[in-house]
């Protein structure tokens, strides 16, 4: 693997569980800022803001700057503009996904407003309704275009796994008949957005990741270098089969963030 002038970080099962920080993360990216090796924040929630993001991580100790912070939101309003640049957008989501459109340049349609909207753009929304799902379903079949933020099935909480953005777009899917554009991870659109924010081609950027159907998969897409940590989703005894299961090849394991810290140049450069 060429030496990375970029890492892009998972976030829930890399650098944290749920609110607790996996061992050694607050150091690592320490370091690596003090190396001047940039590091990225990429996760396929879309219900946070960066704001929010950064401070969550700060809450455990672990520098971040919202700047940092690349969400499947900010992605999925990039990709809209650019889509429909000024367009009306009904949206299924949380206050990430508002605030993302809207700063964007995008109009977000109302359920009582008139008029077709030019897409449908849904998150993980935990107001979701039969009304709004009428209302998504309308302008699907008016010829909204339709961007789903991420597939996530399921979506872990301190509570317990719960029903995710997927399983929502589920039920648009199987109501419109129309499969969506996805953004976020296993998708290399949000990766792509991911890149070029942070202005580096593929194969310069890392991929940092616990899960092999998401963030292992996104690398794949996207022609970026990636590395499988096993503190989340995989287990030494199970990353193969995970591996095989999704279809994809991390280019590096590692047991915890200190044995990837041993593979980057700030390690050499101590040595």
């Amino acid at each position: 693997m060429p030496e990375p002038k970029a890492l892009l970080f998972d976030l829930d099962g890399t650098l944290y569980r749920g609110g607790e920080r996996v061992p050694g993360a607050d150091g690592l990216i320490r370091r690596l800022a003090a190396a001047g090796i940039p590091c990225w924040f990429v996760t396929n929630n879309s219900s946070r803001t960066p704001e929010d993001v950064a401070a969550h991580l700060r809450k455990m100790e672990i520098p971040a700057e919202p700047g940092q912070v690349i969400t499947s939101a900010l992605a999925a309003a990039d990709y809209a503009s650019r889509l429909r640049p000024g367009g009306r957008a009904f949206v299924i989501g949380e206050a990430g996904l508002n605030q993302a459109l809207t700063e964007s340049g995008i109009r977000i349609v109302d359920e009582g407003d008139e008029g077709p909207a030019d897409m449908v753009v849904q998150g993980i929304d935990r107001k979701f309704s039969y009304e709004k799902l009428a209302a998504a379903v309308r302008h699907m079949l008016e010829g909204a275009a339709y961007l789903l933020t991420n597939p996530d099935r399921l979506l872990p909480t301190d509570g317990g796994l719960m029903p995710g953005a997927g399983s929502l777009g589920a039920s648009l899917s199987a109501a419109s008949g129309k499969e969506p554009v996805v953004i976020g991870k296993p998708s290399a659109i949000l990766m792509d957005f991911a890149l070029k924010r942070a202005g580096v081609e593929p194969i310069e950027a890392w991929v940092v990741g616990d899960n092999p159907f998401t963030d292992i998969a996104a690398a794949v897409n996207a022609g970026c270098p990636s590395v499988l940590t096993l503190t989340g989703l995989c287990s030494a005894d199970d990353w193969e089969d995970k591996c095989r299961a999704a279809g994809v090849r991390p280019d590096a394991v590692c047991a915890g963030l200190e044995q990837l810290e041993r593979m980057l140049p700030t390690s050499k450069r101590s040595e």
